[in-house]
């Protein structure tokens, strides 16, 4: 395999920055995820694809309560990012001092996002490091309209020292979802078996 090759190829992609938020048992928590997709080509029955990292809370929040929320951030919301992407929802309340309401899920929901789909789970989909939720939005809001923040956008307007601890968060969890990988790579074969 040509790692080098998959790294190219993905280096030149530039997906939106989203914010996914989830509720359940009085709780709530958020992250911003690396992978979320639409899922359906019909206008009328709109689905999307989201992976989430098992080791945290919102992963936990999304298996307990079966939905999230997704937001699409723009340039002007960076420190929505910094704010839901550097710490964890163990160690502080996120949504300290925001604008936060829920609708049809319960999913923690924010205006300040150029948008936001409230979505249920209809199904999921362990591979290792992820599960892989496909949702059936349930509502969605665009609150303003904008060009939405993209990945190498959020890297460009990091500070130095939010840059440093993304770099080194990426690292952890790299390491960590490349053990998971194998061991669910390991158990899917001896299954076969």
């Amino acid at each position: 395999m040509d790692a080098t090759a998959a790294s190219a190829l993905f280096a030149w992609l530039n997906r939106e920055v989203w914010l996914v938020t989830a509720a359940a048992d009085g709780l709530r928590g958020g992250l911003i995820a690396t992978f979320v997709s639409e899922a359906s080509l019909v206008p009328e029955l709109p689905r999307v694809v989201v992976g989430l990292a098992r080791q945290h809370r919102t992963w936990e929040l999304v298996q307990a309560s079966r939905a999230f929320a997704l937001h699409l951030l723009g340039e002007e919301q960076i420190e929505l990012v910094w704010r839901f992407g550097l710490s964890s929802a163990r160690d502080a309340d996120k949504f300290a001092g925001l604008d936060v309401h829920a609708d049809a899920t319960g999913s923690p929901l924010l205006e300040q996002a150029i948008g936001w789909l409230d979505c249920r789970v209809e199904a999921s989909l362990d591979s290792g490091d992820r599960t892989l939720y496909l949702a059936e939005v349930m509502q969605g809001r665009v609150t303003h309209y904008g060009p939405p923040l993209t990945t190498k956008r959020m890297l460009e307007l990091a500070p130095p020292d939010h840059l440093a601890e993304l770099k080194r968060q990426r690292h952890l969890d790299s390491s960590r979802d490349a053990e998971a990988i194998l061991a669910w790579r390991h158990r899917s074969t001896k299954e076969e078996g």
